[in-house]
């Protein structure tokens, strides 16, 4: 397993982006909490990707640490959305190329809007999915921002 190589890790690799990888045992998605503790990593640190769809029905992803919840009025607010809910799991896949607990926010199908919450700018790397359940990625938020667009706001519940 550890020469696997996801295209996450291939987009990072091709724009030079430095990363670190991590696998953990997993053949099925398991909580963002559960990933933080099998990679004994402070689960603010460890984020989560999540796509949702406007009232505008434009698409919109969310970078939040594992232990919080997304606050869909904070979170339309940061979109310049009336009103905001997650996509059904079943859309997932079609629309951004990865399946539950291995969406990233890097090599979608389509690059939608991102909000990262703000707390990842208070650390040198946080980790998120690789694209594929069982793999994480560290990175500097400075470097995610050479990879995706996004802004940071709050838009978790508190």
């Amino acid at each position: 397993m550890k020469n696997d190589k996801t295209n996450v890790m291939r987009l990072l690799e091709q724009k030079k982006i430095p990363y670190k990888s991590h696998d953990y045992s997993a053949t099925e998605a398991i909580s963002g909490t559960e990933v933080a503790a099998v990679l004994k990593e402070d689960p603010e640190k460890v984020f989560k990707t999540l796509v949702t769809v406007g009232k505008s029905k434009a698409y919109h992803v969310f970078v939040i640490p594992v232990g919080c919840e997304l606050d869909l009025k904070k979170a339309a607010r940061a979109a310049g959305e009336k009103s905001i809910e997650m996509i059904k799991q079943k859309e997932l896949l079609p629309l951004t190329g990865y399946i539950h607990g291995g969406c990233s926010p890097i090599g979608m199908k389509k690059q939608f809007e991102t909000v990262v919450h703000q707390t990842a700018a208070d650390f040198d790397t946080i980790f998120f999915s690789a694209g594929k359940i069982g793999w994480q990625v560290e990175v500097a938020p400075a470097d995610l921002a050479k990879m995706i667009r996004f802004t940071y706001a709050d838009v978790v519940v508190t």
